[in-house]
């Protein structure tokens, strides 16, 4: 018998991939992340904080992406992430 699939199912280092396409387009903020892939996705693709900000940290850690704080468009303080030129 088949398995059907689920909307948590992915490969390994996709996420990583999601971010950097995301962040290639604009610089944004944890959360706008997550929209961004939801959104772009028709809500197929779920991310979760879980999973985000480990891939977040390990992203920075190898200079893929460089995060600053900054303000959102809502008055909040966020971290901001932009890819880099690495």
């Amino acid at each position: 018998m088949g398995r059907k699939a689920q909307k948590n199912d992915s490969l390994p280092g996709s996420l990583d991939m999601l971010i950097l396409r995301t962040l290639s387009l604009r610089d944004l903020h944890g959360y706008g992340i997550v929209q961004f892939i939801q959104q772009s996705s028709d809500n197929e693709l779920l991310v979760e904080e879980g999973s985000l900000y480990p891939a977040l940290q390990r992203l920075e850690l190898n200079g893929w992406i460089d995060g600053v704080w900054g303000v959102t468009s809502n008055n909040r303080r966020a971290r901001i992430y932009k890819i880099t030129a690495a």
